[in-house]
């Protein structure tokens, strides 16, 4: 405890870390503003209605940082930002100059790497928004719209999600952290006391054994999350002696670490923008005065979250996407010759292409691990739903995930920069 009041005091008396802190805070207050403008035109009665009756909803207003609640100017959130930056991480694979430009020209070839992820989000928010707002307004919940209006709420709406973007990235260059989680992190932290509010106002004494299970599964949750995240398999690797002049350099161990969860909270957003595809075709389409059309948007609408097939297609999809993930940000191959070239080695495998081979075949088991835990994460809403009953289970594993993995990395960026100030 004694610890935590000094690293407190070390924060709040260093003038650099304490303005970091105080900018991401002032940031978050600005994100949180924005979330409270509403864009014109919107039939509260309505959106209330639809909200309370549909989850799909309720997962993406996770990822837009709650700006989805009340259809406000930044309801797109950094959806668009985060697409685009998945998209182009898996066209490293097909396309060998961005493969270039990420891994090997430094940071500038990053700069320009996430330029084009900027770029990319413009049509990207465009086609998001585009599709929203048709839905919503197919729901009558946008109601009396002329065309102009509908051209500044689109407006509106993508120049919301680019100014989020802009946000999160001056709260990654001067704060603290990743901005873009933090965002979504805000975002889910907001949503705590209105959801303790409407549980309370709704309490009844027989829900208590309900309520205790919850809490057991939520400590859970964390727990695994915290012990999966920073759970990491040492590779030692030695350094060769070298004899420059008269002195002899190197003859160093050290270890490489691989984390069992290479691809953090990545998986499940990749898998859920494929899950949740045909259920916005299906609102979409839930406006049609065509008989067919109407049961093919029934149907969709139903696969989603209520059938065993959806949940065993999560798990799969999460499950392939963490290695695939795993596979575009992580190169043995990259990692065997930048040993090499250092003079480095694995004790008792061979330089080179056996190196690489190696890394691969432990990285493969590992992530395994990592797989079936993202996987069990994605699923849990549905388990529980299934075993209480109860559909309003709003937060969810992926939620506490991304709260607990983002408040870990902000602690050890925190720490960071603590220990680099005491040196």
């Amino acid at each position: 405890m004694n610890n935590f009041w000094n690293k407190m005091k070390l924060i709040w008396t260093d003038i650099s870390l304490r303005k970091k802190i105080l900018f991401v805070l002032g940031a978050l207050v600005v994100f949180r503003l924005l979330a409270s403008i509403p864009i014109p035109g919107i039939d509260t009665v309505e959106l209330n209605r639809f909200l309370s009756n549909n989850q799909f909803f309720g997962i993406l207003n996770i990822f837009s940082g709650g700006g989805l609640s009340n259809l406000s100017i930044i309801m797109l959130g950094v959806g668009p930002y985060i697409t685009g930056s998945i998209i182009m991480q898996l066209l490293t694979i097909m396309v060998p100059a961005l493969k270039r430009l990420y891994h090997e020209e430094g940071e500038l070839g990053r700069k320009k790497f996430s330029q084009y992820s900027r770029l990319i989000t413009v049509p990207l928010a465009a086609v998001q928004g585009f599709s929203l707002l048709a839905i919503l307004q197919s729901q009558h919940i946008l109601t009396n719209l002329t065309f102009f209006s509908k051209m500044t709420n689109l407006i509106v709406v993508i120049a919301g999600s680019i100014l989020l973007m802009w946000i999160g990235e001056l709260m990654s260059e001067f704060g603290i952290g990743n901005g873009v989680s933090l965002l979504i992190f805000a975002g889910i932290v907001a949503r705590i006391p209105s959801e303790v509010g409407q549980f309370f106002f709704s309490f009844d004494v027989s829900q208590i054994p309900l309520l205790l299970l919850f809490i057991a599964m939520g400590a859970l949750v964390i727990a695994g999350v915290v012990v999966v995240t920073e759970a990491e398999r040492p590779i030692p690797v030695t350094y060769a002696k070298q004899v420059r002049g008269s002195k002899m350099y190197g003859g160093g161990s050290t270890y490489l670490p691989l984390r069992v969860n290479q691809a953090g909270v990545i998986p499940i957003i990749f898998a859920l923008s494929i899950l949740l595809f045909p259920q916005m075709i299906g609102n979409f389409m839930a406006g049609s005065a065509n008989a067919i059309v109407l049961k093919i948007s029934h149907a969709l609408v139903a696969f989603s979250q209520t059938s065993w097939l959806y949940a065993v297609l999560y798990f799969i999809l999460v499950f392939l996407f963490t290695y695939f993930y795993t596979a575009v940000t992580f190169d043995p191959e990259a990692l065997s010759t930048n040993l090499q070239k250092n003079g480095a080695f694995i004790p008792g495998i061979r330089p080179g292409a056996s190196t690489s081979t190696y890394i691969s075949k432990v990285l493969n088991r590992i992530t395994l691990l990592g797989a079936i835990f993202l996987g069990l994460i994605a699923i849990l809403p549905l388990i529980m739903r299934a075993v209480t009953g109860i559909t309003a289970i709003a937060m969810g594993g992926t939620a506490l995930l991304i709260v607990v993995s983002v408040l870990l990395d902000l602690i050890k960026k925190v720490d960071a920069q603590i220990s680099m100030r005491e040196y």
